[in-house]
């Protein structure tokens, strides 16, 4: 509040806990008693990394003050304006994956690529990360890495364990590079299904329509939300998460019931979407713009004598993905190039402008396998094949000159 005049005034600012905001919002999305009984029987412990982003104080307040977790859940949880630097275990990248959430991987036994190591034995119950601005998270089990793709799927089919969703679903939504493992559960469960373009914006807009909320989304980059916000919430996914661990564990003379194992069973009934993302961070735009180019130019002409570039899958269709938006009809196109199999693997590609200097190319990959099939691949091997075929097709070596991507999650 600022008052008198410019020669003579005074200037009152008034500093509120803004936790407190959070904390009554999620009363209204979550049962937190429930939530608090279940972190008190034996044996169930959980651990999370704020990566010395913002999340650490609504953690706290969360977590510890309003569930009762015990203090030493918290990693990293004290805000610092460069993430906690070079020396940290993050490096200072405050993006929660499987590389920068370093300490977080060890406590609760995964490696780089997704599998378990000795640590994951006695490890927490639920392991769980947050990005610096606290909307993207990462969950992990003991051993296990839930990707984006499957998590969001995994809260859908189990939304009757969220209070927010008590009246069901009425809209969800994925942006295009995510797996396909979020279209399955609405189909089977008739929940009106969206794929957007990348960027929140365009879940924003389904979120303003009465119709199709409560409302659900996500994308391959970590980021989960529903319309509680008009925004993905990294702390909403860790209590959705919870909020399945709780209902899946009312029984308390029985085994506890763990995050790989409430993803399993979500394989063995919907399939698995094995998924694999690379990154060329830091390509010459120019050549980058390129091989997009003439991709995009190759499907025009492409016909039965091209197929052996995709061996071994067999092409079911190639476009530039377009969206139309349902809500105010306006249309987004050149959001990335698709090739879809016949069994439902997919090869994406798409440049970003939001990474290192330069472009970033961003390649997606998808194997679908159905239920019954082997559904215990490391996911990164399982997409192996689809890599192959996807520089095959784009000749993304011969003309950008990268032999390798800098990042694979």
């Amino acid at each position: 509040e600022v008052k008198g005049t410019a020669s003579d005034r005074s200037v009152t600012v008034e500093v509120f806990d803004c936790t407190e905001d959070y904390l009554s919002k999620m009363k209204e999305c979550f049962d937190l008693p429930a939530i608090k009984a279940f972190l008190q029987r034996p044996g169930v412990r959980v651990v999370f990394d704020g990566l010395n982003g913002a999340a650490g104080p609504y953690a706290k307040k969360l977590l510890v003050d309003e569930l009762g977790a015990a203090p030493d859940c918290l990693l990293n949880c004290t805000p610092l304006e460069d993430f906690g630097g070079p020396s940290s275990a993050s490096h200072g990248h405050a993006d929660p994956n499987l590389k920068n959430a370093a300490e977080l991987c060890a406590i609760m036994g995964v490696d780089l690529k997704g599998d378990a190591t000795p640590a994951a034995e006695g490890a927490p119950l639920l392991g769980a990360a947050a990005d610096g601005d606290a909307d993207r998270n990462m969950i992990l089990g003991p051993g296990f890495f839930v990707t984006p793709s499957d998590s969001l799927a995994v809260l859908v089919n189990n939304s009757a364990s969220i209070p927010f969703f008590k009246q069901g679903i009425k809209g969800a939504a994925r942006s295009m590079p995510t797996s396909s493992a979020l279209d399955l559960v609405c189909k089977a469960k008739g929940i009106p299904f969206f794929e957007t373009p990348t960027g929140w914006k365009f879940f924003g807009n389904l979120m303003d329509a009465p119709q199709y909320t409560p409302f659900i989304c996500g994308e391959e980059s970590f980021g989960t939300g529903s319309d509680h916000v008009r925004e993905k919430d990294g702390l909403w996914a860790v209590l959705a998460w919870l909020s399945v661990l709780a209902a899946r564990n009312t029984d308390v003379s029985k085994p506890l019931v763990g995050v790989g194992e409430i993803v399993r069973s979500h394989w063995e009934e919907y399939g698995r979407n094995y998924y694999g993302r690379y990154d060329y961070e830091g390509v010459e735009k120019e050549k980058a713009d390129a091989m997009m180019a003439a991709m995009a130019e190759k499907m025009r002409k492409w016909d039965e004598k091209d197929a052996w570039r995709f061996k071994p899958y067999a092409l079911k269709t190639a476009d530039v993905f377009e969206y139309t938006d349902p809500i105010d009809g306006s249309v987004s196109k050149n959001q990335g190039i698709r090739f879809i199999m016949d069994d439902g693997s997919r090869v994406i590609f798409r440049l970003s402008g939001t990474g290192v200097s330069g472009a970033t190319i961003r390649l997606y990959l998808e194997k679908y396998q159905a239920p019954g099939g082997d559904l215990a691949l490391n996911a990164l091997e399982a997409v192996k094949p689809l890599a192959e075929v996807a520089l095959c097709v784009s000749q993304l070596k011969e003309i950008t000159g990268r032999d390798a991507p800098t990042l694979m999650t």
